[in-house]
């Protein structure tokens, strides 16, 4: 029987790049013997768990089994259950959650790593359609966000653009930092109303153009939010229902993971044929992309995403579109 030696999830988090491979392949085992969905779909693909040496020989889920079938981890009452968004007719993907601590430390060391000290921002959210049902991960992650900072403005904000401009003015004149956190549509209806000059507000859009009748590039959303709202760069978050760590982009497209989160592409054409940032050997590689999250320890840490983009050698990575037929997502990014 695998154990998790030393208490794995709270090692997750130490994870650096030496460590990484090492935990990721603990993390395989002791997948492979508690979640009996994933141990039946290596075992599906003749997989011998004694010849898996390296990351990129790992077998990674298809993400549409969080649609249709229980993907956990050892057996366990959910603290809560995460379920995404989706149009009329539409299977929404559900994440059973073990322990909510685990993804407390995932998206606050996470902020901390790319935005500092939480207690120094004022949160602001702009996330009406998500705060209009229940179980969305992201409102759950920036209503944390806005308790933690403490300030007396952080708060969501559906409708009320009025009230919005108000506030951002308010911050603007007291120079407070502030993190404008919204799903693209709003922003882009807000920054439609209110033309801005914003110095000391970060613009984050999240993605969600769905059921907008004008389809939008990310370049023209971000140009469009960038005049209106007269900031220098649009940063973005790259996160999904299914996983419970988040990338971020501070304004150049390209997305930046935690240390325990890695970016690995897969061919198009075969699902097998997967590459890491360390074996390219190009400047980038193009393909779909896999993820491993190992904060994912309770339920799948290696997914097969439907997204296609770009790895880059340090790393980084960009968001390119989706692979044909695939669901539309309510948190998806925007076809370039």
């Amino acid at each position: 029987m695998t154990k998790l030696s030393n208490n794995i999830p709270k090692r997750i988090f130490d994870t650096n790049a030496a460590s990484f491979q090492q935990t990721a392949l603990e993390v395989f085992r002791y997948q492979f013997e508690y979640n009996s969905l994933y141990r039946k779909y290596c075992q599906a693909l003749n997989i011998n768990i004694a010849d898996i040496k390296t990351v990129t020989e790992i077998p990674f889920l298809p993400i549409s089994f969080f649609k249709t079938k229980e993907v956990v981890t050892t057996l366990f009452e959910a603290e809560i259950t995460f379920e995404s968004s989706g149009t009329s007719g539409m299977v929404n993907s559900r994440h059973k959650i073990k322990d909510l601590a685990i993804y407390k430390a995932s998206f606050l060391k996470t902020f901390a790593q790319f935005y500092g000290n939480i207690s120094e921002w004022c949160i602001i959210g702009l996330l009406p359609s998500y705060l209009e049902r229940k179980n969305a991960s992201l409102v759950f992650m920036v209503d944390e966000l806005i308790h933690l900072s403490q300030h007396a403005n952080s708060g969501f904000y559906l409708y009320d653009f009025d009230k919005l401009y108000d506030t951002l003015i308010k911050n603007e004149k007291e120079k407070q930092p502030t993190l404008l956190i919204g799903v693209t549509y709003a922003l882009l209806d807000f920054a439609d109303k209110h033309h801005m000059n914003l110095n000391y507000t970060t613009v984050m859009e999240t993605g969600g153009m769905k059921g907008r009748l004008e389809e939008l590039t990310r370049q023209e959303v971000q140009q469009r939010l960038k005049q209106q709202l007269g900031v220098t760069d649009i940063h973005s978050e790259y996160g999904m229902t299914e996983l419970l760590s988040q990338a971020y982009s501070k304004g150049n497209a390209r997305f930046s993971c935690p240390p325990w989160m890695k970016i690995l592409i897969r061919a198009e054409d075969d699902p097998f044929d997967i590459t890491g940032a360390d074996r390219l050997t190009t400047s980038y590689k193009s393909g779909a992309i896999n993820i491993v999250d190992l904060a994912n320890i309770y339920s799948a840490s290696f997914i097969a995403t439907d997204d296609i983009g770009k790895l880059y050698a340090n790393e980084s990575f960009e968001i390119e579109g989706r692979l044909e037929n695939s669901d539309m997502r309510g948190c998806g990014l925007m076809i370039l």
